[in-house]
């Protein structure tokens, strides 16, 4: 065998091994259906449409688009915020792809393919007299308890308030951001915390009632979490997301939704320095 046949060979090798990679895992495969689950409460990346109690969002879209790439259906779920980890780990979903933060505490048991660019804001009610975040120190600030941004809350209140000798934000927990924001509007906390990619859907809904203050504090990324010993499920829906980005389909949907501004390059394994 001559270097160049013997390097062809190689080549060929390499590419049907690539190949096989990227092939769907046989029981899904097989069945013809992904099993995936949501918490339906974050709009715009998943939410029921009140018009027509439809399941719809940036994730929805996406999904379904990844599905049909995959020659699959999607059969869909929907679960508390805090039981979507539990859900992959117990194989009652085969990836989740829900508004979920991509973060080291999360990476022992799962791989992020991170595909959304985001971080935490805060936000007031219209009226309230807060200009600058840090008017926010010593106050009352509610965001979702099982998300990342209680940490991130705390960090940027120790940089910020106790150096300048102003009181600690006081946080308080939330069920999901719904529950967040209405205890916004009964006043029962001075402001509260949001992906930067939700609100401006939630300004859109209720009009001239939420106000941004400042820039998202901290940069993060969305991504859809795979189980650590689905590697082949993890590369082809990777390589189904890489050609989506090529041809537009991607920024079709983040433009859709509003959210341009917030997407990849292409997609990064658990590329969050959190």
């Amino acid at each position: 065998m001559t270097r160049l046949s013997h390097f062809l060979s190689l080549a060929a090798l390499a590419a049907v091994m690539s190949a096989q990679a990227a092939e769907l895992p046989a029981e899904i495969k097989q069945a013809g259906t992904l099993k995936l689950t949501v918490n339906s409460t974050y709009a715009p990346m998943e939410y029921r449409d009140p018009a027509t109690n439809e399941l719809v969002g940036l994730d929805v879209d996406l999904a379904n688009e990844l599905a049909k790439r995959l020659g699959v259906k999607i059969v869909w779920s929907e679960t508390p915020f805090a039981e979507l980890i539990p859900s992959l780990q117990t194989r009652r979903a085969d990836f989740i792809i829900s508004g979920i933060s991509d973060r080291a505490s999360r990476r022992e048991t799962a791989d992020f393919v991170d595909y959304l660019a985001t971080g935490p804001q805060f936000f007031v009610m219209a009226d309230n007299a807060a200009k600058d975040a840090t008017d926010l120190c010593g106050k009352k600030v509610g965001t979702t308890r099982s998300t990342s941004f209680p940490v991130e809350i705390e960090k940027w209140s120790k940089q910020n308030c106790e150096p300048a000798g102003k009181p600690a934000i006081q946080y308080v927990p939330g069920e999901n951001s719904i529950d967040v924001r209405n205890q916004l509007k009964q006043g029962r906390i001075d402001a509260a915390v949001q992906g930067s990619e939700t609100l401006p859907y939630a300004q859109t809904q209720e009009p001239g009632k939420y106000r941004v203050v400042g820039e998202p504090f901290a940069k993060g990324y969305q991504g859809i979490m795979f189980r650590k010993d689905d590697a082949a499920l993890r590369e082809v829906v990777t390589e189904k997301l890489t050609a989506m980005i090529a041809d537009g389909a991607y920024k079709a949907v983040l433009d859709k939704w509003g959210l341009g501004a917030n997407a990849v390059a292409q997609p990064m394994l658990n590329a969050a320095s959190q």
